[in-house]
């Protein structure tokens, strides 16, 4: 159960916001940000009102209930009405502990995501390529944008590694859960007996770090510089333009060879290095806040297998909570994602709120 008091204090929360929001004393700094506060609590003043005058009507239809006196007709009117009464209180406890949960401080920034062919060889590269091509496919769905910061290709036209940041609304929240490992079982183009194989592909979502979240001193970075690579002597830069960013304390190294200019290399280098940094100081805060309680799901582990796309059968199934859709071509195509991210976003929520009791 909710402690009436915190629920009285969103209550005073919101009046307090919506006295403040009209009166147009506000500077535009703070009314944007008090302006988002006051939408996210209309969401659940609702409940929380209901929540507080509960127990008031819960006892008056108790009385009408247990008063033998009363007309048969109107006690049963009144049991139903409690019935009702209680099922839509244990709806509005559950909305109200879930907008009472820690927030991610994450979920609302921007993404990086990192994809790179895992075991499988050119096959594995070929599905790293469609999983690019089906994040492409969701963000234009949902008018995010995605911009190419390195990538490297297979000699089947697939790719080793790709690595984009993705901008729009709540990004990471709706893709932080796609870490891990993504495994696919199909017959290779390549393959004449019409075996189907299993490959695999990694993907790391982080959430992109500003400047402000996180301080990175310039003395504990080790700068190099060296001339670009290509394929067969081609794309080959004649000055130094590539750039390897080694963060000197953490061991963490990023190379970046895409521009041809030292400077935009750098600058996308140091935004990579920058979100694993503040990744790797947000996983160690989760650890130590939650040692005893590991969730199966958003755990960032890169090493889990997190999914199976099975081509002969047409399904894609999501092992952390065993949930199968037959829908392979319309999930690759970004159609049926979002039934996927709402089952694992639920989830999630229902684990958390599991941790609170």
């Amino acid at each position: 159960m909710i402690p009436l008091k915190t629920i009285e204090e969103l209550i005073d929360k919101h009046a307090l916001l919506e006295k403040e929001l009209s009166s147009g004393l506000i500077d535009k700094k703070n009314f944007a940000e008090k302006s988002k506060e006051y939408s996210d609590l209309n969401e659940i003043i609702d409940n929380a009102k209901k929540y507080i005058s509960f127990e008031n009507n819960k006892l008056e239809l108790q009385k009408i209930v247990e008063d033998k006196s009363s007309d048969e007709e109107l006690r049963k009117m009144a049991e139903t009405e409690l019935s009702d009464l209680n099922t839509e209180n244990e709806r509005n406890e559950k909305k109200l502990k879930l907008f009472l949960l820690p927030k991610d401080e994450a979920d609302k920034k921007d993404a990086i995501i990192e994809i790179r062919a895992g075991t499988g060889g050119l096959e594995a590269s070929l599905f790293a390529a469609d999983l690019f091509k089906m994040y492409e496919k969701v963000s234009n769905k949902k008018k995010w944008s995605v911009e190419l910061i390195s990538i490297s290709r297979s000699e089947a036209g697939g790719l080793k590694e790709v690595i984009a940041s993705i901008k729009g609304i709540n990004i990471y929240s709706t893709l932080k859960y796609e870490s891990g490992v993504h495994r696919v079982q199909r017959v290779p183009d390549t393959e004449t007996q019409g075996r189907v194989h299993t490959s695999a592909a990694t993907v790391a979502v982080l959430p992109e770090a500003e400047e402000v979240d996180l301080k990175i001193n310039e003395s504990d970075l080790r700068i190099d510089v060296f001339r670009a690579g290509g394929p067969g002597g081609q794309s080959v830069n004649t000055t130094d333009s590539a750039v390897r960013i080694t963060h000197i304390p953490t061991g963490l190294s990023v190379s970046q060879q895409d521009e041809k200019s030292q400077h935009k290399n750098k600058a996308k280098g140091m935004k990579i290095l920058r979100a694993r940094l503040y990744e790797l100081e947000r996983s160690r805060i989760d650890q130590e806040r939650s040692q005893e309680r590991k969730s199966k799901i958003g755990t960032g582990d890169r090493s889990e297998r997190i999914r199976t796309y099975n081509f002969p059968q047409g399904r894609v199934t999501d092992h952390r909570i065993n949930l199968t859709l037959h829908k392979l071509e319309e999930f690759l195509e970004g159609e049926a994602f979002d039934e996927m991210i709402e089952s694992l976003t639920l989830q999630a929520q229902e684990e958390s709120l599991g941790n609170l009791n």
